[in-house]
């Protein structure tokens, strides 16, 4: 009798998990929204120092072998290091493992306040970038010292598995 009664218990909490219609939501704002309340009017005349900077980015990474993956989040962070003045990203341009680009993220020139941070989301199912995906920023602030920094932080979590890591921008020189 004791064993009906967990099975029956088992069998009812299963249809009750599943009858609970649990949704996966989405938070990631639309791109308009996210970057139209930091637009800046950079002036052709504006006197300020500009640059690019590469940063390896990766959608998932090789496990056990080259037929399987493991998906990760990866939260690309654009850090202004300045504590007085603000840094300008003209663009940022997601590229694949191949070289196509995926997605321009930011294609008109906003401001990062002092010691600010903004971030670029891309989510576990997206797979786009590869094991070899890259962003390549642009760039301007007024203080050659005040220079903007990148970084990508990969993450995922699987039963028991949890996998973390992160790169660092790479200014490339023009």
């Amino acid at each position: 009798m004791k064993r009906l009664f967990v099975i029956g218990c088992g069998v009812i909490s299963l249809m009750l998990m599943s009858s609970c219609g649990i949704k996966e939501e989405n938070y990631e704002l639309p791109e308009e929204e996210k970057w139209n309340s930091r637009l800046a009017n950079l002036e052709p005349m504006d006197s300020l120092i500009e640059g690019k900077t590469y940063l390896s980015v990766y959608s998932h990474v090789f496990s056990i072998s080259e037929h399987k993956v493991q998906n990760l989040t990866a939260i690309i962070s654009l850090r202004n290091t300045s504590s007085s003045e603000e840094v300008f990203i003209k663009k940022a341009d997601y590229y694949h493992t191949d070289g196509e680009l995926i997605k321009s993220y930011i294609n008109k020139p906003i401001y990062i306040k002092p010691m600010e941070t903004v971030e670029i989301m891309i989510f576990e199912k997206d797979e786009q970038g590869g094991t070899g995906g890259n962003f390549i920023f642009d760039w301007a602030t007024k203080n050659e010292n005040n220079k903007p920094y990148f970084e990508g932080i990969m993450i995922s979590t699987y039963g028991q598995l949890g996998l973390s890591f992160s790169t660092q921008g790479l200014e490339l020189k023009q």
